[in-house]
């Protein structure tokens, strides 16, 4: 059913002032909790108005919470700002962080009340304010938590202690019937024009853990990071839940697919700067030949000089090729908006401009979508964007020159954002491939290749493409490279990019298909497009960081990361627990062949950009996968 909305004016999310802030805070406290002793209250006052951010890897990543300072849970990561610092008493955990709901609403104080009540030993105040017993605390608080949609509170109505609120939680949701909400994404549409995927059953969480980390990647007995990750994999569950079952789409029948003719300045004008948009480097070969660069004949046919910020015109090029697309917006179940927004953030990256110059051209989008009547009809949700930047870039924080505020807007929260690098608490942030070098125009361009690398005599166990972080001290990258550098006969190969050899795709790709495996450490940000490369080159590559891959590719890459890929703590590397090339060492032979070949039979056909004029029958590549999941997506929003 379409859903109509009132146009509105292009807004940048207002934050709360403290001073309005602080009154809702009182107000509240002093209706529903006037029993509770005061200075109990000025020490959760103390608290809530002091706890800033928890890091989740060192200077990578950030988990934000309400606050005087931010006003939407979101992290910043290392990329969004060159020698970003971070205080040190964040990266010893010191400042604990609580997850809160987005909307700064009183009621949203609630659990984190009742959470810090639990944690000093006081007794639980209760939601209901004509209760003065704590025996049924947990009813009123599953009640509170569904009417206002907030994260369900985690409590033990008998007791103290927290040992046993699992089951609890479990055991009252369940015979209730009450999903535990997730993140929101800030908006000012009201809650019933915002799709419902937000919302993640308990009984649709793998053995019912709500704060058992998965894939045990945080150090048991850190609470607080284990439900941050497990946010992240219930967002990720949506994600998997909107893939298609079917891989073979004959037909076009509710299938259309309407590209916007856009005024030029949202994306050919932009290209048009590409000599000077980076001062140390002229883009303008990159974006020759539909943005797949020059062709590089040493590696073989398919194989082009693609920059990591091509992702927008190559895919453009694709959907102006899909043979879904129609020329009428009434046909249309999918809008495709090719704004170039990479482009236009790069452009600004080096220059010395204020802010609100580099919010223009986002602003003017909207403006000009508002005047779309089908921007309208479902809130934006059958709307996607493509930015060939991560999604920090578009996420520009208070107190820095960096970046846009293009997805902080109101009016881009509904639409679907692919992105190279997704916000890991934002549902309708999609992560989608790093476009690589490889674009094949047949089926039997990437059999050819599947073959070659399969045979590929790989002569190093370990090798790692990259460059040390001298101004990130907590980058663990110059501790891989000793490692690596201080082997003997060859098990670990160093190409230094400082040296200037990255530029050369035959070098990479060469190096990678010699190797084993491939170490990915995180660089400015928690994603590399190196990690891609090497799959496509059949090395198993050595992720340190879940935000690499694990917590962006769910279309892309399967749920079990074990059948691709080694994880090894950065965590561990920093404090010199483990030898990287050692723990390599350790792996057999056979399970190393086994994950090779689920890389390149399995996953590598579907990792790559096939060229716009591709013909393919056998295989989907990465666009095909992401055009048809979102509609499978639209159709499940539709159910």
């Amino acid at each position: 059913m379409a859903i109509s909305v009132s146009k509105k004016k292009a807004k940048i999310n207002k934050r709360v002032e403290p001073k309005e802030l602080s009154f809702l805070f009182s107000s509240f406290l002093a209706k529903l909790f006037f029993r509770i002793p005061t200075i109990v209250l000025i020490l959760i006052l103390i608290f809530l108005w002091s706890s800033s951010t928890t890091i989740i890897s060192g200077k990578v990543v950030h988990i934000c919470v309400s606050s005087r300072k931010l006003n939407n849970l979101y992290c910043i990561s290392a990329g969004t700002e060159p020698n970003l610092d971070t205080p040190s008493s964040l990266l010893n955990g010191t400042s604990p962080s609580i997850l809160v709901d987005t909307k700064h609403t009183p009621s949203n104080v609630v659990d984190v009340l009742l959470k810090e009540s639990s944690r000093l030993g006081i007794p639980t105040p209760m939601v209901n304010e004509s209760s003065t017993s704590t025996n049924n605390v947990v009813d009123d608080l599953l009640k509170e938590s569904s009417r206002l949609d907030i994260p369900t509170p985690i409590v033990n109505g008998s007791s103290t202690s927290t040992d046993n609120v699992v089951d609890v939680l479990i055991q009252k949701s369940s015979s209730l019937d009450i999903p535990i909400s997730r993140v929101n994404e800030s908006s000012t549409f009201t809650p019933s024009e915002k799709q419902e995927s937000t919302s993640v059953s308990v009984n649709s969480i793998a053995g019912n853990q709500i704060l058992a980390f998965r894939n045990n990647m945080v150090k048991s007995g850190d609470e607080e990071l284990e439900m941050a990750y497990n946010d992240v994999e219930d967002q990720l569950q949506v994600h998997r839940s909107w893939a298609a079952t079917s891989k073979n789409h004959t037909t076009c029948d509710g299938r259309g697919i309407y590209v916007y003719e856009l005024p030029t300045k949202f994306n050919k004008d932009l290209v048009a700067q590409c000599a000077d948009m980076i001062p140390w480097v002229n883009l303008c070969k990159y974006f020759s030949n539909d943005a797949m660069g020059e062709s590089i004949q040493k590696l073989g046919k398919g194989w082009y000089q693609t920059h990591q910020y091509s992702l927008e015109q190559i895919f453009h090029s694709r959907v102006m090729n899909h043979p879904c697309r129609v020329y009428s917006a009434d046909e249309a179940k999918l809008f495709y908006v090719p704004f170039y927004g990479g482009l236009d953030i790069l452009r600004w990256h080096f220059k010395n401009v204020s802010n609100d110059v580099k919010d223009t051209l986002g602003l003017d989008l909207v403006r000009w979508l508002e005047s779309q009547k089908h921007w309208f009809q479902k809130s934006g949700n059958d709307h996607v964007f493509v930015l060939g930047k991560i999604s920090w870039d578009f996420r520009r924080s208070s107190d820095t020159k960096w970046g846009s505020r293009f997805l902080e807007l109101d009016e881009m929260q509904n639409p679907v954002k692919l992105l190279i690098e997704r916000q890991p608490w934002h549902v309708n942030d999609i992560g989608i491939p790093h476009p690589t070098y490889f674009h094949p125009q047949s089926d039997d361009d990437i059999i050819m290749w599947q073959l070659k690398i399969i045979k590929s005599n790989r002569k190093s166990l370990v090798s790692f493409a990259g460059a040390a972080r001298p101004g990130a001290p907590e980058n663990i990258r110059s501790m891989l490279i000793n490692q690596c550098t201080s082997t003997k006969d060859e098990e670990c190969k160093f190409l230094n990019c400082n040296s200037g050899k990255c530029d050369q795709p035959e070098s990479i790709i060469e190096l990678f298909m010699e190797s084993e495996f491939c170490l990915q450490p995180p660089g400015d940000s928690p994603t590399r497009k190196s990690v891609f490369d090497s799959l496509i080159s059949g090395c198993i590559p050595v992720i340190f960081d879940p935000f690499t891959a694990y917590y962006q590719y769910s279309w892309h890459l399967p749920e079990d990361h074990r059948k691709y890929s080694v994880f090894i703590d950065q965590e561990d590397v920093r404090n010199m627990k483990v030898n990287v090339v050692e723990r390599l060492m350790q792996i057999p032979a056979k399970e190393r062949e086994n994950m090779r070949r689920y890389i390149i039979y399995e996953l590598l056909p579907g990792l790559v950009y096939g060229d716009p004029k591709s013909k393919m029958e056998k295989f989907q590549d990465a666009f095909s996968i992401t055009i048809n999941n979102l509609f499978e997506r639209l159709n499940k929003l539709e159910l």
